[in-house]
């Protein structure tokens, strides 16, 4: 069907289409008998505004971006996402005129070429930032543009509004956990390295690994994939001095490195507890179920949006301290083995 214009909504209404116009838009120029009419006619007929038109006159697009750097096939699986972007839309319930514009992109540079021409082209009026990294680069770059922007991660500069959790009491606790159950031997599987969240977490799995006096302690990094949870696995439960423990930094790789640690005949939790640093459907689902931290991701999702509005209403935004992880103590933990 051709798409309604005003035009169509002026011809129905026997009037012209300035003055379909000036009612549509609550602006004066028409009578209210006549204003009342044409919006009668306008919902009846299912007219809807065009947003790019709406644009052109508010000076904004009605989309806020967000753009993943990570694999197509990771982010096809990942939970965090999808919770993520749940949170992100539960905030923009409250303004129908305003949609999510997501984009998957390759390398930083492609990133950083997209922000540019989404905001050349008016296609945002800001955007959401995830995974930084250390000194990261496109902060500098968004704030040089101009292109209004929040970062999900702990507030490395000035540049930009930061929504962000702490990273080293939960890992304290987790790691406390384990050592309470008797582990001295507890290994990590992390994220990319490149990441700064991963850097953090290493750093505090070390400090948490010292002060419960391990046995030993090593990490080990993947890329949230399955199949990199599973390499790890194997690689770190075929050592003599195998850990008792494993804690990994996201659900996916956690519950392949179950599977991977049931084919060597390495039973969880009798001979093996796993702790994953997110928790999801999948880890409530699957047997044993999976102890995990709860970081309330679709909060992160609407702290996001709404540190958003605040930069996009007044220009600036303060840094926000999202709710503390939980621990959730589950099947996959117990007691480590006699014979460690």
């Amino acid at each position: 069907m051709k798409r309604l214009t005003i035009s169509d909504i002026a011809d129905a209404a026997g009037v012209s289409t300035g003055a379909v116009s000036y009612a549509l838009n609550g602006k004066p120029g028409v009578s209210a008998a006549t204003r009342e009419r044409v919006l009668e006619i306008a919902d009846r007929m299912g007219w809807r505004p065009s947003n790019a038109a709406r644009a052109l006159t508010r000076s904004r697009s009605g989309a806020i971006g967000l753009i993943v750097d990570r694999p197509a096939q990771v982010l096809g699986i990942e939970p965090f996402f999808m919770q993520l972007v749940s949170g992100i839309e539960m905030a923009l319930r409250s303004d129908p005129s305003t949609a999510l514009m997501l984009a998957v992109t390759d390398d930083r540079d492609a990133e950083i070429e997209t922000y540019r021409r989404w905001w050349a082209e008016r296609r945002v009026d800001g955007v959401i930032v995830v995974d930084l990294h250390e000194n990261d680069i496109r902060t500098g770059v968004l704030a040089e543009i101009g292109l209004p922007a929040v970062a999900l991660g702990y507030p490395e500069s000035a540049e930009v509004p930061c929504v962000w959790a702490d990273d080293a009491a939960p890992m304290e606790e987790a790691v406390g956990y384990l050592a309470a159950l008797g582990h001295r031997r507890i290994a990590r599987v992390a994220g990319p390295d490149r990441f700064a969240h991963t850097l953090r977490r290493d750093e505090a799995f070390t400090k948490a690994a010292g002060t419960h006096q391990l046995e030993w302690s090593k990490t080990v990094h993947g890329d949230y994939s399955g199949d990199s949870g599973a390499r790890a696995a194997r690689r770190l439960l075929s050592e003599r001095n195998r850990a008792t423990a494993v804690i990994f930094d996201n659900d996916v790789m956690a519950l392949s490195a179950m599977a991977a640690a049931q084919e060597m005949g390495i039973s969880v939790p009798e001979q093996l507890s796993i702790v994953s640093w997110d928790d999801s459907a999948l880890c409530r689902l699957v047997r044993p179920a999976v102890t995990a931290l709860d970081r309330h991701i679709t909060q992160h999702g609407v702290l996001a949006i709404e540190t958003l509005n605040e930069v996009l209403a007044v220009g600036a935004a303060e840094h926000v301290q999202a709710p503390a992880p939980i621990l959730m103590p589950r099947a996959s933990t117990a007691r480590a083995p006699l014979d460690s």
